[in-house]
């Protein structure tokens, strides 16, 4: 493991009826619908970022909280499939040259729901060799929204004593719908979240 003392950390977060009536609320129901998809890409966060090592690996832990919204999680108990993308770049500071970009990594968590077996199934990229099947939604949420050491980057490919940048955000990929639930949910694009980079500098 990587020592405290010789590892220091600074999280920085980075700033990335009638037709007439009818119509008119169309309009403003689109209105809502813009103001609360906006509402909710600021709700979506990233927390705890934490950076840890092996005697061979550089690992990232990470959480990304307010991506469950409640448009989304009616779309998933409707058996809309949803993935969650967890992007993470790693570069080595270099003061009269750009930086060195060491790794670039995405990682996607795919939650379903059958709603026959009342049962979800969590599928992580990156560490599970087949889904994950569970009833409860609090442990299917877990799932979906916390990395527990990610492997960024081989240790020997890391030189000591030098600055490094690990960024890292989370999205929503956009949710593809069955042809029967395009009408009920019409704007499901505006469900799509994306968090801010969140930055850590450290040196090895």
């Amino acid at each position: 493991m990587i020592e405290p003392s010789r590892f220091s950390v600074r999280p920085i977060r980075i700033p990335p009826s009638s037709p007439v009536s009818h119509g008119v609320f169309i309009v403003f129901f689109m209105m809502l619908s813009v103001m609360s998809g906006i509402a909710n890409a600021q709700d979506a966060r990233l927390k705890n970022i934490t950076i840890s090592s092996t005697d061979k690996k550089l690992l990232v832990s990470m959480e990304v909280e307010g991506a469950f919204t409640q448009d989304v999680m009616e779309a998933i108990l409707k058996g809309v499939p949803a993935d969650f993308s967890f992007l993470v770049k790693l570069d080595r500071s270099r003061r009269w040259w750009s930086n060195e970009e060491l790794a670039d990594i995405e990682a996607t968590h795919t939650i379903r729901y059958d709603n026959l077996k009342k049962e979800f199934s969590v599928y992580r990229s990156w560490i599970d060799q087949k889904p994950i099947l569970t009833p409860s939604l609090a442990e299917a949420q877990a799932l979906m929204t916390q990395i527990e050491g990610l492997a960024i980057i081989d240790i020997d490919q890391m030189q000591k004593n030098q600055q490094y940048e690990l960024r890292a955000k989370a999205e929503l990929s956009q949710m593809t719908l069955p042809f029967y639930l395009h009408y009920v949910f019409y704007f499901v694009s505006l469900w799509d979240f994306e968090t801010d980079w969140h930055s850590v500098v450290f040196i090895y």
